[in-house]
């Protein structure tokens, strides 16, 4: 059994990044499942391969309509938006590849329900299909995805050409965008109205859970703190990640609840860190845009008892887009504190380097999609040398975010990064877990002075 012609997925060759979106070909995805399935640290809490197959309608009349440019530009920005989610939905390591044409193949090693992973290719598929801004007018992509879970042992080959199988069915169905692998029953789930009522109550159920992306210094591989990252432990679906959380959140008009809950957890239970250790918390659209935001959140910091010249607030280029002279102004409100702000995400879409100028920043957090390839490209590594030596004329500190081996270690420090957070040091973990972290850190610390 063969996938359709224009559903079979084509790889790069192994290694070799994707020269316009910058992520790997499909050989990477081999590789990565079989390391999972080989790591003798991972193997006794292997959770269970999930996979998607994303594939974008409609791109050769965009290039016709558009110009070629305009669709590679789509490409580029479908493949942040990916990452982007992926980073916030997703616990356990995960792998985006480019297949070739419109599509995309998205592996995780995800302990989660069939539910679940619907729920994510769901979100995904709105996330995409919202407008992307090109110089010649507005694009509006329509996604169909394939998913599947793998069985135990089953190949990559086996998994893609079920995926691709079910892909070239959702093309046939008129209005599905979402199929299972070989036919398997689509999950009755949930429905948004419901999902929005569920989010209502969640707060005073204590269903939102916040973990913690620990943080180190490049120099000396120290903790400095670490990420407020959200979760909600839905009680049917599961664990659902920061990117859906939102995304129903911001449906059902209460994103400001949500954020100002999620504020409060962190900061309460950052209060008994140990030493100098910060705390990062995202701060969204609607937060900017409300109207007394600035008094609410220092009323939190001031309750928590947590030392606001240890917070990091952590806005986004989106975050931004509606009115930078309000976020420019809450920004120096917050600063006026002892509040440092950090540009998240920087190097995903379409960086605005105005923003550099009228805000009022301390860092820049550089986007995953930035660190990827710079042990393999030189290319990647010009880009983010440009990057360091702007941020140190303009007094900022880099932060690397995404470090999954120590090859991007070893250069995001030769470069002149000053931190980094990702998966080769530590995953998101419970408060609890990031307090024993802490402690440690601090023995050694101590251990280490007492021995000079």
């Amino acid at each position: 059994m063969g996938v359709k012609p224009h559903d079979k997925v084509h790889s790069h060759p192994k290694g070799i990044a994707d020269r316009l979106t910058g992520i790997p070909g499909l050989e990477a995805v081999y590789d990565r499942i079989a390391a999972w399935r080989e790591d003798p640290v991972l193997m006794p809490h292997m959770a269970h391969v999930h996979a998607m197959l994303l594939s974008l309608r409609r791109l050769d009349a965009i290039n016709m309509a558009y110009g070629a440019a305009a669709g590679d530009g789509a490409l580029e920005e479908v493949a942040a938006r990916i990452s982007h989610f992926a980073e916030e939905e997703l616990d356990g390591p995960w792998l985006l590849a480019r297949a070739g044409g419109g599509s995309f193949v998205l592996v995780a090693n995800e302990a989660c329900s069939r539910e679940r992973w619907q729920l994510v290719a769901d979100q995904l598929a709105d996330m995409i299909a919202r407008p992307i801004p090109v110089s010649s007018g507005i694009l509006r992509l329509s996604p169909r995805i394939a998913l599947i879970r793998a069985l135990t042992g089953e190949s990559v080959e086996s998994m893609l050409d079920r995926l691709g199988h079910a892909l070239g069915d959702a093309h046939e169905q008129h209005g599905a965008r979402l199929a299972w692998a070989d036919g398997e029953v689509t999950p009755p789930g949930r429905s948004a109205q419901q999902l929005e009522a569920d989010l209502l109550v969640a707060i005073d159920r204590d269903e939102i859970e916040v973990l913690f992306q620990p943080q180190f210094d490049l120099g000396d591989d120290s903790l400095t703190g670490a990420e407020a990252l959200a979760r909600w432990n839905h009680p049917e679906l599961g664990r659902i990640g920061a990117g859906a959380l939102f995304a129903i959140a911001e449906r059902a008009d209460h994103v400001g609840p949500l954020s100002r809950h999620i504020a409060r957890k962190a900061m309460w239970a950052a209060k008994g860190w140990p030493g100098s250790l910060r705390l990062s918390i995202n701060v969204t659209a609607a937060d900017l845009a409300f109207g007394s935001y600035t008094r609410q959140m220092l009323d939190l910091v001031r309750e928590s008892g947590f030392p606001p010249r240890r917070l990091t607030l952590e806005v986004t280029e989106q975050t931004l887009i509606g009115d930078i002279t309000l976020a420019a102004q809450t920004m120096a409100e917050f600063s006026a504190q002892g509040i440092r702000i950090a540009l998240d995400d920087f190097g995903a879409g379409f960086c605005n380097f105005r923003y550099l100028k009228v805000l009022p920043i301390h860092y820049l957090k550089l986007d995953r999609s930035m660190i990827d390839g710079i042990t393999t490209d030189r290319r990647d590594v010009a880009v983010l040398r440009a990057i360091v030596a702007m941020a140190r004329a303009l007094d900022l500190q880099v932060i690397a975010e995404g470090i999954e081996d120590e090859g991007q270690r070893e250069v995001a420090a030769r470069e002149g990064c000053a931190y980094f957070q990702g998966f080769l040091r530590a995953q998101p973990m419970s408060a609890a877990m990031f307090a024993k972290l802490a402690r440690v850190e601090e023995d050694v610390e101590v251990d280490a002075g007492r021995g000079a």
